[in-house]
């Protein structure tokens, strides 16, 4: 089955992959298909935002798509940057791409105490046919602190700040497959190929509203 992992950031289409296998999707990602026209990620929500792309690329490739919407929530900012996580630097004027959204995250918190640090990850997956209609959702997070300075190399966006406590490690330290078991998206997507397996395909649609009775 065709399936379009509808994101162009190459670090999410790889976790993608490793944690669904190559054996059973005839995979695709937005860097494939670069004439496609983007959507607009007006939602209030993780859940509204991933929705939004998934119906939109479906639609748009006639295909399957499986799109995600994440980010990180800070305590101390009223869960800030939140739905706006990819786009933080941009949205201070203060830069763009994931070192910039890094620098500024690191900038607003300087003053905050180390006890006072807590976020969370936040994930919600959606999954279109390809008329675009919703058809699964899932959803997780993980908890952790923010560090003073980024640490690690193997992640992508905020993973070098997000601090495990009980593992004395950051996201960005830690190997492909322990992120996968303990991450936000790890977590999500086991859950959505856990409804996959069990409804098996064509799948079973989803209330339409799930889409946009969550807070999430």
């Amino acid at each position: 089955m065709r399936l379009i992992i509808a994101t162009a950031n190459p670090g999410k289409a790889r976790e993608f992959r490793e944690m669904f296998g190559d054996e059973r999707f005839d995979w695709s990602d937005l860097a494939s298909h670069p004439n496609v026209p983007g959507v607009e990620e007006t939602g209030a929500t993780f859940r509204a935002n991933a929705c939004l792309k998934a119906g939109h690329y479906a639609r748009a490739l006639k295909s399957w798509a499986l799109a995600d919407d994440s980010g990180l929530a800070v305590d101390a900012l009223d869960g800030k940057p939140g739905v706006h996580s990819a786009r933080w630097a941009e949205i201070n004027k203060a830069g763009k791409g994931d070192a910039d959204n890094n620098a500024t995250l690191l900038k607003q918190m300087e003053n905050v105490p180390d006890d006072r640090r807590t976020a969370r990850f936040v994930c919600v997956l959606a999954l279109a046919d390809p008329q675009g209609r919703i058809v699964l959702t899932a959803q997780d997070s993980v908890e952790g602190v923010l560090l003073r300075s980024p640490r690690g190399s193997n992640g992508f966006g905020y993973d070098p700040l997000f601090f495990f406590p009980e593992l004395g490690k950051t996201t960005a330290e830690l190997d492909p497959a322990k992120k996968h078991a303990i991450s936000h998206r790890g977590k999500a997507l086991q859950r959505l190929r856990g409804l996959m397996d069990r409804l098996q395909g064509p799948w079973r649609r989803d209330d339409a509203s799930s889409c946009a009775s969550s807070g999430v």
